[in-house]
């Protein structure tokens, strides 16, 4: 009401400005009374709502307040709507169901630009030369601008206050090959634009490396590890052979020691299984890859990574330290030579991102993923104790349309000139949906 009386007060005002001019006189009859009594009018209206009423400043404070909590609310709801479990209520509406059961993985790329609070390659300071595309020569830039879609819901935008938010006080750890460090570069420089982070440690070959945000007191590390489990390269006269001895049953003690002091454990593998390798289980060889020899069981690559998956999730479900981790899969993510492999002039030039239609869902990386999430699921069938969790950061359908995120050319390695790179990601890149995806991961959890 007093809303609508100032705006009429207002109006009068102006009206009586307009009507009067340098060379007119509006001091007369017609035009003085009618201002004289519409101005008595509205102040004893005025001076009646401040008398009467017992806290008339109130309703104008209230208003603006929830004018700035409806804002404050709107700018969380796109976060809230993928995180059903902290809803402000309980009640099993149609659309908080919707909400648990979309599934973000299903959807396709959509034209958008690149969010401006996310990093560049020249906003983070920690992007590796090897994936600096743009450092190292590419010049178009369209293949940022592109978001995941999902089918039935919407993913939002990485937001890194809410991400150190989350993991406040906790201790983050990738498990993987060079592209889980690739991811976890990624999240490195995503969260570089909130808080600059300290190298706190990195072991002579740098494949161990820590990071800390201290006023989140977050911890951020990458454990490296080919296979996962126990995998020896065979040497001939000192030099590598590209040959190597897998233990099936057995995992890798470069992770599996410090994984029980994991709050979440982002755990992935895959590149390193397209290669010579022979097989042991309890001590006896079991079979080979590739190997073709007459008296040993030719598998392909399927059954090592199964079992190696096995293995990982099942030491971890039965490591009594490790009760409070959550451990998130993150499913394969296909590598895009064309016309030849990484050492026979395969390459991967393309700019634009591929439609759904043109993935081959029935390929070798599609069967991957899909052995992936069945040790996943038979895991969370067997978890043994309360707290303990294991989930998924399904990428792998979304990366298959990506043929145009990867180095190829662009990667700056002055020893290997002539070979592109088609596994690894460019930084900034489609990689940066992972982290997106890991965090909606993360508040549905």
């Amino acid at each position: 009401m007093m809303e609508n009386i100032m705006k009429s007060s207002s109006t009068v005002s102006l009206d009586m400005f307009h009507i009067c001019s340098k060379r007119e006189r509006c001091f007369n009859s017609g035009t003085l009374v009618p201002f004289i009594l519409t101005s008595l009018f509205v102040a004893s209206i005025l001076s009646f709502f401040l008398f009467y009423s017992p806290y008339p400043f109130s309703v104008l404070l209230n208003q603006y307040s929830n004018v700035v909590q409806n804002q404050q609310a709107q700018n969380q709801q796109d976060h809230l709507n993928l995180q059903p479990n902290h809803a402000t209520s309980n009640s099993k509406s149609p659309q908080n169901e919707e909400e648990k059961s979309c599934d973000l993985s299903n959807g396709h790329w959509v034209p958008a630009l690149r969010e401006s609070s996310y990093y560049s390659n020249s906003s983070c300071r920690t992007i590796p030369d090897s994936k600096n595309c743009f450092k190292n020569g590419r010049e178009d830039s369209d293949f940022l601008d592109w978001r995941w879609k999902p089918e039935k819901c919407e993913l939002p935008s990485f937001d890194p206050r809410i991400f150190l938010h989350i993991v406040r006080g906790k201790k983050m750890g990738f498990i993987g090959d060079s592209v889980a460090r690739n991811h976890m570069e990624s999240l490195l420089c995503l969260l570089s634009q909130e808080e600059s982070p300290k190298d706190v440690h990195k072991d002579s070959e740098d494949r161990f490396r820590t990071w800390y945000f201290p006023n989140y007191e977050f911890t951020l590390m990458i454990l490296w590890s080919r296979f996962l489990i126990v995998g020896e390269e065979r040497m001939v006269n000192g030099t590598g052979s590209s040959i190597f001895d897998l233990q099936l049953d057995k995992v890798d003690e470069d992770w599996a020691k410090p994984i029980s002091s994991l709050d979440y454990a982002i755990i992935s593998a895959g590149q390193w299984f397209f290669r010579v390798m022979y097989l042991h289980e309890h001590g006896k060889p079991v079979g080979c890859v590739y190997c073709r020899e007459p008296n040993l069981t030719d598998y392909n690559v399927v059954f090592p990574i199964r079992k190696a998956f096995q293995t990982a999730f099942s030491f971890i479900n039965g490591c009594n330290q490790c009760r409070n981790t959550v451990t998130l899969l993150r499913t394969f993510a296909p590598a895009h030579f064309e016309n030849g492999l990484w050492n026979t002039g395969g390459y991967c030039n393309r700019t634009a991102p591929v439609t759904q239609e043109q993935v081959d869902f029935k390929s070798f990386d599609w069967e991957l993923r899909n052995i992936q999430i069945e040790e996943l699921e038979r895991v969370k069938k067997e978890v043994k104790r309360k707290g303990q969790k294991f989930e998924v950061v399904d990428v792998t359908r979304a990366m298959l349309m990506r043929p145009d995120g990867h180095p190829g050319a662009y990667w700056g390695d002055k020893w290997m000139k002539g070979y592109n790179d088609c596994t690894h990601w460019c930084m900034p890149g489609p990689i940066d949906f992972w982290n997106e995806l890991m965090l909606a991961v993360l508040e549905r959890v």
